[in-house]
């Protein structure tokens, strides 16, 4: 078992009879981060995986009382309900409003070319497109669905952040690229937004240490 397994291990094993609610994966996701910053700490100074671990374990302390806070708060069915019922407008006021920037900002590019304006101004309007991506994808993200629980609103926004940055380097490249007529112009602009874009992608995937899907 790796050290993922170990740490995910634990914190299941704490909370072993709570009933599941996205407040308690909510919860788990917080202090598996938590533990695995702490162990990050302690192999720096030198220590083993298994020692880090042991470490990190008593350095959460008594972990008692917020087991049962959370058993008591599995109890209230309608807390619950209230809390994914406001959750879930959230997420789905964003896929809405996503989804509408996205087709406003593709069709009115289209419009303008079948316009014949300027070619330079026909991806302008591809700014709503953007904007409306990563406004989707934090919806996709935050929504609880039957398989999969609501990821964390901050680490939403930064995925949504890096999407959007990524479909930025795109608007970018072709409206500098149509309004200089310089190919490494527009090359250029989207290498350096592409490659912030898909660092922190990258970087969001090899951190996640939750499993959205429900058992």
């Amino acid at each position: 078992m790796n050290l993922n397994q170990e740490v995910k291990k634990y914190v299941d094993d704490l909370f072993n009879g709570v009933g599941e609610s996205q407040q308690l994966f909510d919860l788990k996701q917080e202090l598996v981060t938590n533990m695995h910053e702490r162990i990050s700490d302690y192999k720096s100074k030198g220590m083993t995986d298994e020692e880090a671990l042991k470490e990190a374990q008593a350095s959460m302390g008594d972990l008692g009382g917020l087991v049962e806070d959370m058993r008591e708060h599995g109890k209230d069915q309608a807390r619950q309900e209230v809390y994914s019922s406001m959750t879930n407008r959230i997420a789905i006021g964003s896929l809405v409003i996503g989804t509408v920037l996205i087709l406003f900002g593709l069709l009115m590019s289209v419009s303008m070319f079948f316009m014949e304006v300027e070619a330079v101004a026909i991806p302008g309007t591809g700014i709503f497109a953007v904007v409306g991506g990563a406004i989707l994808t934090y919806g996709l993200l935050t929504q609880e669905t039957e398989k999969y629980y609501a990821m964390s609103s901050v680490r939403a926004v930064l995925y949504a952040s890096a999407i959007g940055t990524i479909l930025f380097a795109i608007f970018v490249a072709l409206t500098s690229g149509l309004a200089t007529g310089e190919m490494f112009v527009a090359i250029s602009s989207f290498t350096i937004f592409f490659v912030i874009g898909f660092g922190l992608l990258l970087a969001l995937l090899l951190t996640t240490k939750v499993r959205r899907r429900k058992d």
